[in-house]
């Protein structure tokens, strides 16, 4: 099976711990975590994806801080050398993230303005 996973979803998985906008989004996460740990295929979009399917903030599969989120996605793909709508494997994509990004310390640079900043820290 192939999930479909937002670009800056990379991030968010490497620091998640159990709180999110609502209880029926963090349950989401958490099996989305699991999933993810079987190393699976994933297409990369910037747009809602298979975690955004019960967040809050999803509006018939629209986000509604599209514009802020979706520039999270584009800068998680570009620091990566990615294109978006391509499949990786959950893994490869992972450890791009971290190298590029969370080891880079560029993290805060592309989602600073967002309201879990706190927990990525």
């Amino acid at each position: 099976m192939t999930y479909r996973i937002r670009a800056h979803h990379g991030m968010c998985f490497s620091f998640f711990q159990g709180k999110g906008y609502s209880g029926e989004f963090t349950e989401n996460m958490a099996k989305m975590k699991e999933r993810l740990e079987q190393n699976p295929e994933v297409l990369l979009l910037c747009g809602t994806d298979d975690v955004c399917a019960r967040c809050p903030n999803n509006h018939g599969g629209v986000c509604a801080s599209c514009e802020k989120v979706e520039n999270y996605d584009r800068q998680v793909l570009a620091l990566c050398g990615i294109a978006e709508n391509t499949t990786w494997r959950w893994n490869d994509f992972a450890s791009l993230v971290h190298v590029n990004i969370i080891a880079a310390v560029k993290r805060e640079s592309i989602c600073g303005a967002c309201e879990w900043n706190a927990l990525c820290r």
